[in-house]
């Protein structure tokens, strides 16, 4: 991070990624303020990203913008959730995309959280962040996630997506719903365990945003994953760390009936993907990383 102290906007601080981040922003000396929905009790910088309204005057005295306000996608995808995954992405971003555009004040970095969904379907072939052809809705709502931030092209403001795979926590998250069922010894596989399952931790997802504010050399989308993993090689690593059996696999028929597109794209899509270059995480072994978490 920069040496001198930094004000720093953020969205969805108090997420399974933002509430890990503000402690350690603080503790390096910046400022953390959160954006908050317009009428709230809490002290922040106002705004509402449906009403396509902010403070201005606020956002523009900050120096930095870190965007990680969403929907969670782990929900049954009605038409209703889709919209509202959907438009919690593009509107925020095109919000704070467009007022920066229009005068940034002070911010000169906008980094934005997004997804790795981009990089589907390239079978076993480890994508790149060039690999954008992934199908599906995920992908979609990525590729507009990610083109709203347009009016920032050619400005003044270095802008970054954090394309992020699983974020790796006992405190939430994908291993946080595992944990249960696997401590029961009913865990294992899902499908046949082949699809590509790309992993981070979070102690390296907020050293990533850390990096990505201070970082002059950062810009474009970067893979925020520490390796891409088979499936059932995780689940067996994960049982073997817990010292509980794998043998009881989640049919694709199962998930396919119980949790729609959602499931599909979820757990059965595979996303081979490559870290970014330059990358060096403190969690770059899967079974030390879970028995540090867990400790085993």
């Amino acid at each position: 991070m920069s040496d001198l102290p930094l004000r720093i906007a953020m969205s969805g601080a108090s997420g399974l990624v933002g509430s890990a981040l503000v402690p350690q922003l603080e503790a390096a000396g910046h400022t953390v303020v959160p954006l908050v929905r317009s009428g709230s009790h809490r002290l922040g910088i106002a705004w509402d990203p449906v009403a396509g309204t902010i403070d201005h005057a606020a956002l523009r005295a900050c120096d930095a913008v870190i965007h990680l306000a969403g929907e969670n996608v782990a929900q049954r995808w009605t038409a209703a959730a889709r919209e509202r995954i959907r438009g919690s992405r593009v509107q925020g971003t095109g919000l704070l995309a467009r007022t920066l555009a229009e005068d940034p004040g002070r911010v000169w970095v906008f980094v934005s959280a997004s997804g790795v969904a981009l990089a589907g379907g390239t079978g076993d072939r480890p994508a790149t962040e060039v690999d954008v052809a992934g199908r599906g809705f995920l992908a979609e709502v990525v590729r507009a996630w990610e083109a709203a931030a347009a009016p920032l092209e050619g400005g003044p403001v270095r802008t970054v997506f954090l394309r992020t795979g699983v974020v790796l926590t006992p405190q939430g998250g994908a291993l946080a719903k595992m944990l249960p069922p696997f401590r029961l010894g009913l865990g294992g596989p899902v499908g046949d365990g082949r699809q590509w399952l790309p992993w981070i931790s979070l102690e390296d997802v907020v050293r990533l945003y850390q990096r990505a504010v201070s970082d002059p050399g950062l810009a474009g989308p970067i893979h925020a994953v520490t390796a891409s993993i088979r499936q059932g090689d995780f689940a067996r690593t994960l049982g073997r760390v817990l010292g509980r059996p794998t043998c009881l696999p989640l049919p694709a028929l199962a998930v396919r009936l119980l949790m729609g597109d959602m499931g599909k794209e979820l757990l059965l899509d595979s996303l081979c993907v490559r870290p970014y270059p330059g990358l060096v995480p403190l969690d770059g072994d899967l079974a030390v990383l879970l028995r540090r978490q867990l400790g085993r």
